[in-house]
């Protein structure tokens, strides 16, 4: 077996985050959303500023998500009352948003997901999004730039 065969570290932490998650699609968030469920944007200030922002979403940085929806926090925000809350977790493309559910979950908060394809998904279909101006597009993350020119392929960083 080759080292090219075997997936990454990362690719494997993420096929297990993902197996315990039901993860929404785009179509599927208004609704989870008018059931009483919480979009949570964790995607960084530069990257809302360049591809836009969800209007209806909480923006937590990742950085701080944990704190932020743990009901026994005392960091906690007021939405974060018990560990039925329903947290929808959004990020750029659905990757970082696997990770960051999975990490509520081992909180306790059995109802955390994500969205499947993120931000890009919700744009895609033009659910609760309002895209940054085009003026915006230059600043912060280069849409399209891979995270480091050392490696081809899908960018699976956000």
């Amino acid at each position: 077996m080759t080292a090219a065969s075997v997936p990454s570290r990362i690719d494997q932490l993420l096929e297990a985050a993902r197996a315990r998650l039901h993860r929404l699609t785009a179509d599927e968030v208004p609704e989870a959303l008018r059931n009483g469920a919480y979009l949570v944007d964790i995607r960084p200030e530069a990257q809302r500023a360049a591809e836009g922002k969800v209007p209806e979403a909480l923006v937590i940085e990742r950085n701080v998500l944990e704190w932020r929806c743990d009901p026994t926090s005392d960091a906690r925000l007021p939405q974060a009352v018990d560990d039925d809350v329903q947290w929808i977790i959004l990020c750029s493309q659905g990757y970082t948003s696997s990770l960051a559910a999975a990490a509520l979950q081992d909180l306790g908060l059995h109802r955390a997901t994500d969205v499947i394809g993120g931000y890009q998904a919700l744009a895609a279909v033009g659910e609760l999004v309002e895209p940054a101006p085009l003026a915006a597009l230059s600043v912060g993350v280069q849409q399209g730039a891979e995270p480091f020119s050392l490696r081809r392929g899908p960018r699976r960083w956000m």
